[in-house]
């Protein structure tokens, strides 16, 4: 019933810049949002970014100012540019999509980042 493919992940220096994608399918016909969430090794999963109501967006403040979500409708499809990157931004991605009154969360594959020092 849903799809989400992540792409974008890699390894990339300290400073460096990737930009992650996840085009999400579904043939449910209900509004969504979608979110990017990342897990670093022995860590739980935590939440990185959405887009709130009001057509602004929220961030963990780990990465405010740094990473900067964005979608593009026609596409389905969101996007993560993530700047500055520092090493401890290394984690799996993960692309997430709950549709609207449901607390059920669909999630992708996740593509992995890796920051290197």
């Amino acid at each position: 019933q849903v799809q989400l493919v992540e792409s974008g992940g890699g390894l990339v220096q300290a400073g460096g810049s990737l930009r992650l994608s996840c085009a999400a399918s579904t043939s449910i016909f209900r509004s969504y949002t979608m979110a990017w969430f990342r897990q670093a090794p022995g860590k739980e999963r935590e939440f990185v970014a959405t887009f709130l109501g009001n057509g602004t967006s929220t961030y963990t403040d780990s990465v405010k100012g740094r990473f900067t979500i964005s979608r593009d409708s026609d596409k389905n499809t969101i996007y993560l540019q993530m700047n500055s990157l520092k090493p401890e931004d290394t984690a799996v991605y993960y692309c997430n999509l709950r549709f609207r009154g449901s607390t059920y969360d669909f999630w992708g594959q996740g593509t992995q980042v890796t920051v290197s020092s």
